[in-house]
């Protein structure tokens, strides 16, 4: 399997189990040389190697290797040396966590051994490490968590906090509940902390670890994006270098848990956040790589996808020609469809109707017996029947059903009733 990604966006679907969550593993892998979950180890089998080959585009240069799987030391062979790409990796999970590796502060240096040992290879949370802080029980603390640092920026009312607000602002959904800081607030008698609160329509506040999951989501979202850049930020400036201008963004499902009418607008809103922490320059590069399942995220792209510099890729299961099952992955030409529904019914989602598999299965049934010249007025009615509990009664499908039925015999013109069934 081979894969070349375009310079901007890449879209990744399929079915479950295929394995595209496995290719943003590998992707950031190939970037930072840590793994973000577990290892990922091959199974093994005789007279077959296990390889992962890639090749990094860097500014001014460009890193290729070729790893195989060193089946007695359960690992994978690497070159030595540091990442090849010098900017932020940001890799958003679809279980809540994320994965950080920046130049600023991952990078280990070869000139100075002393310090090697306190730089961490990657910034790995878990959900709950979001939200509370990376690590808890260590004496330096990599990461206070969504709710120190929100009411830490939110006290000072800084570039920090200003940040946090044009974040949560745009990664509103346009028409519904702005996602706005609301007072500081004690939750606990015992504990001391304050925490964080959205200030929602209704006029009330609510403190953000009460939000809605979909709403929780977001949130952890613009905190990130915001505590790796002004981390990132005051890393360089302690070590007098600049800040990088290139960002490449793994994403895996960010639908999950979103309304429709939010899945519609985040995609283009998380490319606008990241523009304007960066600075949308010419020196700026911003990659992503996403995994989705939402036709929604797919049509919202429809006015901003650009084939120069974007790319659609679908991952499927076909037979070979042996009779044997086989994962594909193709990329796929970018055409507008328009709708949702001639998303879902397109060769990426491959569903047959964009209805209920009963409501499916009926029409499919009706469809053929329109073209069949040996359906008696007794199956007809019953087809009828059948699509009455399926199809609301403004469907399109009836007038074609009736015009069908009259035309055949099955339901005399002007007539409001089916003729009598057969006689067994």
């Amino acid at each position: 399997m081979e894969i070349d990604f375009s310079e901007r966006l890449n879209i990744i679907t399929g079915d479950n189990g295929l394995g595209k969550s496995f290719l943003l593993d590998v992707a950031w892998w190939a970037l930072t040389r840590s793994w973000a979950a577990r290892p990922v180890v091959p199974v093994m089998r005789r007279k077959l190697k296990a390889r992962i080959g890639f090749t990094v585009k860097a500014k001014t240069r460009s890193v290729s290797d070729d790893c195989d799987f060193d089946r007695v030391a359960q690992s994978w062979k690497r070159a030595v040396g540091r990442p090849a790409i010098p900017g932020l990796v940001i890799y958003a999970q679809s279980d809540g966590g994320y994965s950080i590796w920046d130049p600023a502060r991952n990078y280990s240096n070869a000139k100075q051994k002393d310090t090697e040992a306190e730089r961490w290879p990657s910034f790995v949370f878990t959900a709950q490490e979001v939200w509370d802080g990376l690590p808890l029980n260590e004496p330096k603390k990599r990461c206070n968590g969504l709710v120190s640092d929100w009411a830490a920026w939110q006290r000072e009312d800084g570039e920090a906090f200003a940040q946090l607000s044009r974040a949560l602002s745009a990664l509103s959904p346009k028409e519904g509940e702005t996602l706005e800081a609301g007072k500081l607030e004690r939750l606990d008698i015992d504990d001391a902390r304050q925490f964080p609160t959205l200030r929602m329509p209704y006029g009330q506040d609510v403190p953000v670890v009460h939000a809605s999951a979909g709403m929780r989501r977001i949130i952890a979202l613009a905190y990130l994006l915001v505590w790796t850049w002004q981390e990132h930020l005051i890393a360089s400036k302690r070590r007098g270098t600049k800040p990088t201008r290139q960002i490449v963004f793994l994403i895996d499902e960010i639908e999950s848990h979103l309304h429709p009418k939010w899945q519609r607008q985040i995609f283009n809103s998380v490319l606008e956040v990241m523009d304007a922490l960066v600075g949308k320059t010419a020196a700026t590069k911003v990659q992503v790589i996403a995994v989705t399942h939402s036709p929604l995220i797919l049509a919202s792209l429809e006015p901003t996808f650009n084939p120069a510099i974007d790319a659609l890729f679908d991952l499927d299961l076909e037979r070979a020609p042996g009779g044997k099952q086989c994962v594909v992955l193709r990329k796929k030409v970018w055409e507008k469809k328009g709708t949702v529904d001639r998303w879902l019914t397109s060769d990426i989602f491959e569903l047959k109707q964009a209805r209920s598999q009963e409501a499916e299965r009926v029409i499919e049934a009706v469809i053929a017996a329109m073209q069949s010249e040996h359906v008696t007025a007794r199956k007809a009615r019953q087809l009828d029947d059948q699509l009455a509990r399926v199809l609301s009664d403004a469907d399109p499908l009836w007038s074609r059903w009736r015009f069908v039925a009259e035309r055949k015999g099955w339901l005399p013109p002007e007539s409001k009733g089916w003729l009598p069934a057969e006689k067994e």
